[in-house]
């Protein structure tokens, strides 16, 4: 087994947390994003959007996209439950992973892209070149974001997690888009106390510097 990995990437440092919350040890092959490897014939094989995190398997399969990985993890090696247990958790789990990505993710993904000069004529995920930033794109990214974590603050005035009582992979989406977002200099807003105290109690978790 082998997971393609990148250490600056913010999907793949959302598997190695899932990883670490696991107490799991996968050998990993470190892909050069900032150098077109993800471009190279012999990983485009692997993965043919030309995205990382990918995941190897001993019999040659091959999983693809961060959230998918962690679900044959979550399958193979249940405990702890990082997905939830029971009909209305596991719900509760993926309404919010989902909200995290949709919400809070993808616009500090606008953000990053449409303004970082390492970005500059590939503005998309997985695409060589000939894709212009949109400054606009990231003003709006920067409004959603707000948006959303006035919204989780709330959620989170009475719930320790994203998801309840108990730490989730919405909760390593949502702290991971934290950090991607301290990238654009993107801070949580003055008035989302919740939102920090669940930020700096994630950050203290071992699995936060994996």
């Amino acid at each position: 087994m082998k997971l393609y990995d990148f250490a600056l990437a913010p999907n793949p440092k959302r598997v190695r947390m899932f990883l670490a919350e696991k107490g799991l040890s996968v050998p990993t092959v470190e892909v050069q994003l900032r150098e077109g490897a993800q471009f190279a014939d012999a990983y485009r094989e692997i993965n043919p959007f030309s995205l990382a995190p990918a995941l190897v398997l001993d019999d040659g399969a091959v999983i693809c996209e961060s959230v998918a990985i962690c679900r044959w993890f979550e399958e193979t090696h249940p405990r702890p439950p990082l997905f939830g247990e029971g009909a209305l958790e596991r719900a509760q789990v993926e309404m919010w992973s989902r909200r995290a990505e949709i919400h809070g993710f993808l616009p500090v993904a606008d953000v990053v892209r449409n303004t970082s000069p390492m970005f500059e004529g590939r503005a998309l995920p997985g695409v060589a070149g000939g894709v212009p930033q949109i400054p606009e794109l990231a003003t709006r990214g920067r409004a959603a974001l707000a948006r959303f974590l006035r919204l989780l603050d709330r959620r989170l005035a009475d719930n320790e997690f994203l998801a309840g009582a108990r730490f989730s992979v919405a909760d390593i989406t949502g702290f991971v888009t934290l950090r991607f977002g301290e990238r654009a200099d993107l801070d949580i807003p003055g008035d989302c106390a919740h939102v920090r105290r669940w930020r700096d109690a994630v950050a203290a978790r071992p699995s936060a510097e994996a």
